[in-house]
């Protein structure tokens, strides 16, 4: 292999890997996992990811890759010319990897309760318990990220994927009320002249804001 291989399904959570693979001009097959969220997933990719969840990603050498974080993480790291994340080993970097453990950890898993709630809890009548408590972690956490956010609109000095990340987790948490920096952003993100059409091609679908216009 002499590039990478994506799987993926639109709207889902490999947008921001995409979206990195991209602005680190790298070359990559993109390939549809075939099927729609809450569906099981078909055999083939159960195969390459026996968790289940997209996105995967196959490293140049063949190595597998899942989970978004670790992901972004990575190809921030192996692409350094891209500039995807503050310099390895710098205390900028050890405020890199907080907030992408935090998004993943917090903001990510919050968004999955709200989803799955039934992945979460044995009791038919506390679905919907789960689902209260997880819009309300989520918008919690969001408040966290929203006092992080700098006066130049980015988690840090620079955009990094962790605001690709951050944009991504923000159009899915559904209870997004008084987070402005948050909500402005997304709208830099979805409107980067790079990201614009991986964001669109994933994103239009949903009702509501166009991001980005």
């Amino acid at each position: 292999m002499t590039k990478y291989t994506l799987y993926n399904r639109p709207g889902s959570g490999g947008f921001a890997v995409e979206a990195a693979l991209t602005l680190a001009d790298q070359p990559f097959d993109f390939i549809d996992v075939g099927n729609k969220p809450g569906d099981k997933m078909p055999d083939h990719f159960r195969a390459i990811n026996p968790w289940g969840q997209v996105p995967a990603l196959i490293l140049p050498d063949e190595t597998l890759m899942t989970e978004t974080g670790a992901i972004l993480t990575y190809l921030a790291g192996a692409h350094p010319e891209a500039g995807l994340s503050p310099v390895p080993w710098t205390p900028a970097h050890g405020t890199f990897l907080r907030w992408m453990t935090f998004l993943g950890a917090n903001i990510y898993e919050a968004i999955l309760h709200d989803g799955y709630p039934a992945r979460f809890t044995d009791d038919p009548d506390g679905v919907e318990n789960v689902k209260t408590a997880a819009l309300k972690r989520c918008h919690e956490g969001l408040g966290v990220l929203e006092d992080a956010i700098g006066a130049n609109g980015w988690l840090q000095d620079e955009m990094s994927v962790a605001d690709l990340y951050l944009a991504m987790l923000f159009i899915w948490c559904k209870k997004r009320e008084d987070r402005p920096k948050c909500e402005a952003l997304t709208h830099r993100i979805a409107a980067h002249p790079v990201i614009a059409p991986i964001w669109r091609r994933n994103f239009d679908h949903r009702p509501g804001v166009k991001w980005g216009r």
